[in-house]
């Protein structure tokens, strides 16, 4: 064994090793509808005004650590409840990270001596599930339902059974596109509060969800509302934002490294604000290709598309096993790349993920997908 294996073996957490990494696909020189990206670029007038701004920023200097300019401007963006306050991470991966670092709160008769964990339905969101590992504690997934909905009487009898720190619910939920029913997230929301836990409502997708939980988060003091600015149109720009009772964020905040956003994201996120009509219509756009592409969908052969509240489309392929990754091939040999979640999950058999794109691209797929077919 050479010194640098016996490091590994001996300094690297071994259930690190065996694990594997995120992984991203390479897309150059395809069509890239595999990341639910935003696939409109700025105009080039605002590309120019926000290349002036950028350029006149001290980088010299380390950021402001607060962004109070910023919280306000999302604060008042996502129409914030008073009594509540605002957090920023790099992106929202930082923030599940941080939540997991913030609630490993050892066995107690505090807490009943259990040991803490994370709960999700699955299939979800991979982060919750890797956030809980990196950090050393349980997960624990809750299979959704046949048809995407969550499974009450299973995530309560978890809940009842595991009483975890975290509860994730995505909302619409990643990659099954879809809202689940506010009755039976109510249930669990209410469940967790019991065993005191906290539940995570993350809504990265909220530009072009039907609905919100912001109008909700007032009846509940341990529940955090989660979004992202990449689907807003900013995935390059790396900023994530967290809403929850004043006392709550004051303590996951100080978990958060100092400079965790710099001067560059928080000048393109302020910018974007003040420009949100732009974005409001790009996503307007995005999900009238979404209906376009769900009726094409339902029109074709040999597919099922379902139900989405998001910017990607669940395709499941139908006919023998394993077919799905057949197509994922042939269309990646036609130059356009999308997501195979065939092995994701059970659920997700047979399954693709697509992500809405731009009316040409999204005509480029379609043509892929029947010479795929």
């Amino acid at each position: 064994m050479t010194d640098l294996d016996a490091l590994i073996r001996t300094r690297i957490r071994q259930d690190i090793v065996s694990m594997h990494a995120y992984a991203i696909q390479a897309s150059e020189g395809l069509v890239k509808l595999d990341m639910m990206e935003n696939p409109h670029r700025l105009p080039l007038e605002l590309q120019a005004e926000l290349g002036r701004r950028l350029g006149a920023l001290a980088l010299n200097r380390y950021p402001d650590g607060h962004s109070n300019d910023l919280r306000a401007a999302l604060a008042a963006y996502a129409d914030m409840p008073e009594g509540f306050d605002i957090m920023l991470g790099n992106g929202s991966d930082e923030l599940i990270a941080l939540l997991a670092l913030a609630c490993d709160v050892p066995p107690s008769a505090a807490n009943g001596f259990k040991p803490a964990s994370v709960l999700a339905p699955v299939p979800g969101f991979v982060m919750y599930a890797m956030s809980a590992q990196f950090q050393g504690l349980a997960f624990h997934g809750v299979p959704l339902t046949a048809d995407f909905e969550l499974d009450l009487p299973a995530m309560l009898e978890a809940i009842r059974t595991h009483q975890p720190a975290i509860t994730y619910l995505a909302y619409p939920n990643n990659p099954t596109a879809n809202l689940w029913d506010d009755v039976a997230i109510e249930r669990i929301v209410q469940a967790v509060g019991e065993v005191g836990g906290l539940v995570v409502i993350d809504e990265a997708y909220q530009p072009f969800s039907s609905r919100s939980y912001i109008d909700r988060l007032t009846r509940h003091s341990h529940v955090l509302l989660m979004r992202t600015m990449s689907k807003f149109g900013l995935a390059g720009v790396r900023l994530g934002y967290m809403i929850g009772p004043k006392p709550l964020i004051a303590e996951i905040d100080k978990l958060r490294p100092p400079f965790n956003v710099s001067v560059l994201n928080k000048e393109c996120a302020l910018f974007a604000l003040e420009h949100r009509e732009v974005f409001a219509l790009q996503a307007k756009d995005i999900c009238a290709q979404r209906a376009m592409l769900l009726q094409a969908f339902s029109e074709t052969s040999g597919v099922r598309a379902h139900p989405s509240d998001a910017n990607m489309i669940l395709l499941r392929i139908l006919g023998e096993s394993d077919r799905a990754h057949s197509v994922f091939e042939g269309l990646k040999s036609r130059k356009v790349l999308v997501k195979n979640v065939s092995k994701m999950h059970p659920l997700l058999s047979n399954c693709l993920r697509v992500t809405v794109g731009t009316n040409d691209e999204n005509r480029q797929m379609l043509l892929a997908l029947h010479q795929s077919l």
